[in-house]
């Protein structure tokens, strides 16, 4: 993968060293370091140039991100993966349910991983796998990709300064009020490397708001399509937080199992909003409800 930037300098970092520029455009320590050794790597214009050099208004700064040698994250899948938004720089897709986002050691070939690799290696590209905000194997909805290390490293401070705004929609039991704030703190359960639980002695703030964007009943059982933001990204928050209200999310045999309405917890990443790790313009990403929810909304009688 080569990724090719160029910068016009302008009169606010004239006088700036190339490299505090680059630190200032979101390059890591790490991501600089490489490009010293890579040939094209800093070009001053049109001729190589180093990081203490100064840079002056009306200098072009040319930058070549290449990752030589990289191996693919995973074993192409053939999945027809539901493409949101791409450029050159980030990937989103719509994870699809019972995917993991990553290899392991009892799933080497059913993953996130492995569709995106088969997806770009049908484009005829290739990157490092960099997944910037992880869903649970079964929740399904809008995931981002980052294609190199520059949108990978911006896109997880971002994450890190909750930047990324995160919209999640799901069915859950009973009927919540029309809004609500869950602010408890989330550890992982005694004896369970998998469960958390609310943990008010020794777990880390966690909070969730919702809203109730209908209520229906589902053979005889009230359900709730909820919307929820989050505020932090514990593991499981929202399923942890939804059961100790009582409103525990359908189909979610870890927090829920006596709900058999739906195969997998009804958990759907709905909305993300962040800024492009390299324009800066506001980006909005939409991904359209799975189908097995949508049935479940569609046998319900409204209320």
């Amino acid at each position: 993968m080569v990724r090719k930037l160029e910068y016009s300098i302008q009169e606010k970092d004239n006088g700036k060293k190339i490299g505090l520029f680059l630190k200032e455009k979101g390059y890591s320590t790490t991501i600089i370091n490489s490009l010293k050794k890579t040939r094209y790597g800093i070009q001053k214009n049109k001729v190589h140039a180093y990081v203490n050099e100064v840079l002056q208004v009306g200098d072009n700064l040319r930058i070549c991100i290449e990752e030589q040698g990289e191996q693919e994250s995973a074993v192409p899948l053939i999945c027809n993966l539901e493409v949101l938004y791409e450029d050159e720089d980030l990937l989103v897709v719509s994870k699809p349910h019972n995917m993991p986002i990553h290899p392991s050691i009892n799933n080497y070939h059913n993953t996130l991983a492995n569709a995106v690799t088969y997806y770009l290696k049908q484009k005829g590209e290739s990157c490092v796998f960099r997944c910037i905000n992880r869903l649970d194997r079964d929740t399904t909805g809008a995931t981002i990709i980052a294609k190199h290390a520059l949108s990978a490293s911006i896109l997880s401070d971002q994450v890190k300064e909750r930047n990324i705004h995160r919209t999640y929609v799901a069915l859950v039991e009973g009927h919540t009020k029309e809004q609500g704030t869950v602010d408890l703190p989330i550890g992982r359960k005694e004896g369970s490397i998998i469960e958390r639980m609310v943990d008010v002695d020794n777990g880390k703030r966690a909070v969730t708001h919702y809203h109730r964007m209908d209520a229906i009943m589902v053979k005889d059982k009230k359900v709730s399509l909820t919307k929820l933001k989050l505020e932090t990204g514990r593991t499981h928050q929202i399923r942890v937080h939804m059961s100790h209200v009582g409103h525990p999310l359908l189909g979610d045999f870890l927090y829920n199992e006596e709900c058999r309405l739906m195969e997998r917890q009804a958990l759907h990443s709905a909305e993300l909003e962040f800024i492009h790790p390299i324009s800066g313009v506001a980006i909005k990403i939409t991904a359209p409800l799975p189908e097995d929810m949508k049935q479940v909304l569609m046998t319900g009688i409204v209320l």
